[in-house]
């Protein structure tokens, strides 16, 4: 018998001629497997397709292996198959929808409108423009520094969408000030003692506009594991938060870790690839950002607590160093003084709707 994967031939066409080699008709066949005479009469024509009972039989009676018949038919219906023009359309457009989805998470874009093309060409236009890419071959790649739960992987394709999606709002937003890392560094001194409740998160896209700074809010994307980044549009600097967390505590510290890589020098507009971290793992750059952040919100180290940390004792450190109640509740879990699910930390403001207000 001819090797069924250099010679793809239908099967039945392969069965027949064994049967007729061997000098007996379909019916004795059929007698010899212990099935009707029409069941192997639809596998010779191919209105029937091999199965793995069917080919055991097969190979029985003849004496093959079962692996042969499955073979020689799954060679000829795929020869086949790359000859019909339909069917390899079908097959690219599986591969393209493969690669947007690779690239972005699609489904989640087209419920929040941020695609809107009901067609694949369409789709991919703009999966193509939100990127900046000339066509699906190429990879993304931008300039930043980002906060994120996950610093020891790369950076995913929710989290580069998500960064798409902050680069593509902050478009037409350019402010009319010059970039002032020493004013941006002035206005992240004042933040804290500045943003002691929610309301006071509406006003901030002006504020750092007033030190040259896009500041916009684009949701997390499901799994993105991403609070915020830092980025340069071209000569101007954006900071973009997601809003995870929801604690008032939570996004000011994310602000201001993002305000201290711009600050810092920590991303440029003249660099061509992702400065993250070093090597996707925390790094020099990450650790001088928290560092930064922690020194704006607590020039001087808040004191020792008393064993046991009530509200009044918050209450006070808050009010001496005119914070919000929950930044303290907030440092002194990322301390482990506190335990996350201190009483304390109930009914924490959240800043949501005010960043949904930008």
């Amino acid at each position: 018998m001819s090797d069924p994967v250099a010679d793809p031939v239908p099967a039945g066409q392969v069965l027949a001629g064994e049967i007729e080699e061997r000098g007996w008709t379909q019916a004795d066949f059929a007698d010899v497997l212990g099935r009707p005479t029409q069941f192997v009469s639809e596998i010779v024509t191919g209105k029937k397709e091999i199965t793995r009972e069917s080919a055991a039989q097969l190979g029985a009676a003849l004496g093959t292996s079962a692996e042969f018949w499955l073979k020689l038919q799954d060679a000829y219906l795929l020869n086949e198959q790359s000859k019909n023009a339909h069917t390899q359309a079908e097959l690219d457009n599986v591969r393209r929808r493969a690669r947007l989805n690779k690239l972005a998470p699609v489904a989640a874009l087209l419920k929040r409108g941020v695609i809107h093309g009901r067609t694949l060409d369409e789709q991919e236009a703009e999966i193509r423009e939100l990127f900046g890419l000339r066509d699906l071959s190429e990879e993304p790649a931008f300039v930043l520094a980002a906060r994120r739960s996950n610093t020891a992987e790369q950076l995913s394709a929710a989290q580069l969408t998500w960064v798409a999606c902050v680069r593509r709002s902050a478009r037409g937003h350019v402010p009319g000030t010059p970039f002032s890392p020493a004013g941006l560094a002035r206005l992240a001194e004042h933040l804290p003692g500045s943003l002691t409740s929610p309301d006071r998160f509406r006003d901030l896209p002006r504020m750092f506009a007033e030190s040259g700074v896009v500041l916009v809010y684009v949701e997390a994307l499901p799994g993105a594991k991403i609070d915020g980044c830092a980025l340069f549009l071209d000569s101007t600097p954006v900071i973009g938060l997601s809003g995870r967390g929801k604690r008032l505590d939570k996004i000011l510290f994310t602000l201001l870790h993002e305000t201290a890589h711009l600050a810092l020098g920590h991303v440029s507009s003249d660099e061509v690839v992702i400065v993250d971290d070093e090597q996707h793992s925390g790094g020099k750059r990450e650790q001088e950002a928290n560092d930064q952040a922690v020194a704006w919100i607590f020039p001087r180290p808040i004191p020792q607590p008393q064993e046991r940390i009530n509200q009044g004792w918050v209450t006070q450190i808050a009010r001496e160093r005119s914070l919000a109640p929950i930044v303290v509740i907030g440092h002194l879990q990322k301390l482990e003084r506190l335990e996350w699910r201190s009483t304390l930390a109930r009914n924490a403001p959240t800043v949501t709707d005010e960043l949904q207000s930008w």
